[in-house]
């Protein structure tokens, strides 16, 4: 018997959020009037306002599958390493190979979060991918055995931060070998027992 191949078309929400992703990420949040989301979803625009409310709700929709896709992505990655400084290395690894596509246009919450109202739902979102981003950072530092994880894990986000900004503006995707570069130093850096001893008996 010949299988049924599933036809569906997929639903209002899920053209939405593809149309709002494309248009987004591509040209940013405040150049995308919701009219060219609607246009480009092929929805009606009642649909839009009956399954997200607005604008800023499609907005925080569109990062939270974001926040879920990279969270995902970093994740495997990380679990293909077996210690905690390989682990760390392997979050920028992942970062580097988004560098090399062609549609690469920076960090998607760097860009909507400068663009977004202070305490609004799409400040929300990319506080919470940045917060989970700095978590791991800082939970991969204390398994390394650094003296400060909590530094550490600052000074990691902050290079994975300029990583992206500089792969961008400079169209540099080598970006990335100098970003692991620094974190396997800054990582040495922090973890380096006998010269944490000197310091303390100095």
């Amino acid at each position: 018997m010949a299988s049924v191949r599933n036809t569906a078309k997929p639903s209002a929400r899920e053209r939405l959020l593809t149309a709002a992703d494309e248009l987004f990420y591509a040209e940013g949040v405040q150049s995308v009037g919701i009219d060219r989301v609607i246009e480009h979803a092929g929805v009606a625009k009642a649909s839009l306002y009956n399954t997200f409310g607005g604008k800023e709700q499609l907005v925080r929709a569109y990062l939270d599958t974001r926040h879920a896709g990279s969270a995902d992505r970093i994740t495997r990655a990380v679990a293909e390493c077996d210690t905690p400084r390989e682990q760390i290395l392997a979050v920028f690894e992942s970062q580097g190979r988004q560098f090399d596509r062609p549609d690469f246009r920076g960090c998607a919450f760097i860009r909507a979060g400068a663009e977004a109202s202070p305490g609004g739902l799409v400040q929300e979102a990319a506080d919470a991918f940045r917060g989970w981003l700095r978590e791991l950072f800082t939970r991969l530092a204390a398994e390394a055995g650094a003296a400060d994880p909590d530094a550490l894990g600052h000074q990691l986000q902050l290079l994975y931060d300029g990583a992206g900004i500089s792969a961008l503006m400079d169209h540099d995707s080598t970006a990335a070998v100098a970003s692991r570069a620094a974190a396997t130093a800054l990582i040495a850096a922090a973890t380096d027992t006998s010269a944490q001893g000197l310091s303390h008996n100095s």
